[in-house]
Order: structure tokens, then sequence, then C-alpha cells
């Protein structure tokens, strides 16, 4: 589970040049902290190789679409983000799956899909606000999690 892939022409612009990337990224992550700690940033033509230590799965996770989901990024390798053990209860690494949205996409529409009911597209949003803003603010491309129902 090292290598993400992301559609490179769509995202979030972060940074200008690829060199900036890296310094760019790591702020971008830093603002909104989804918890991770020693936190490395290299991009080389697309290629972001993400470094750290995350304090849970979703944090691990939120950490690789903050960083694919900006334009200009086609892949993330994230084989040493790890997940501290340290503080913090055990996560399955199965707890989400991740769902690349299509045009003509709504949080509700995917809600729906993944759960039956239209009305529970907040666990997505929720899941996903480091990524999503604005809930009517999604775009085709995007890559997301989607969490198990609890």
């Amino acid at each position: 589970m090292g290598l993400f892939d992301f559609v490179k022409d769509i995202g979030k612009k972060i940074f200008g040049k690829e060199e900036e990337a890296p310094e760019a990224l790591k702020q971008h992550i830093e603002k909104d902290n989804p918890g991770v700690h020693n936190l490395q940033i290299a991009v080389k033509e697309g290629v972001a190789t993400v470094k750290g230590e995350a304090d849970s799965t979703s944090a691990r996770e939120k950490v690789i679409l903050m960083v694919g989901n900006a334009l200009g990024i086609r892949e993330v390798v994230a084989d040493e983000l790890t997940v501290s053990s340290v503080g913090t209860a055990p996560e399955s690494a199965e707890e989400a799956e991740f769902y690349v949205i299509e045009k003509g996409d709504t949080l509700s529409a995917i809600a729906k899909r993944f759960y039956g009911d239209a009305n529970k597209y907040p666990l997505i949003f929720e899941a996903n606000r480091e990524v999503i803003q604005d809930p009517n603010l999604i775009f085709p491309g995007q890559k997301i999690r989607i969490p198990k129902q609890s």
C-alpha cells in the first residue's frame, strides 16, 4: 500500500513550480494537520514521496489524499509514512475505501451509493475535511475516503 495514483492535471493549486512543491505541500498539510509528525516530502516529475509518522491509519490516508489531490501530482509514494503505535487505539487498514469523484457526483449521491442513504453525506464530508473544504465543491478526478459506517 505504498503507491497511490492521482490525476495530475486536476486538483487544488498549491504550488507553481515543482521545486516549490515540497515546502508548499508540507505547509498545506501542517495547516490542517490531520495527525502527522516529522513530515518530509520530495517531488520529482509529478511523483511525491511522503515520509513521516501518522497518529492513525485515517491520518495517514488524509495526508496521502491531501498531497495527491494537489494539481501537478500524479502519484504518491508513502512506503515510509508509518502509523504510530504509541498512544493510539489500533485501527484497521480496512476502515475506509477510496473513491474517485466522477462528473455529476455530489456527496449526497455518493452517500446514497455507498450507504443507501443520501442524508449520510456528512460522514463522507467529515472523513475528508482536509481535502474537501466545502461539501458543495467537489470535482471530477478528486480522490476521497469513504469511511465504513459505525
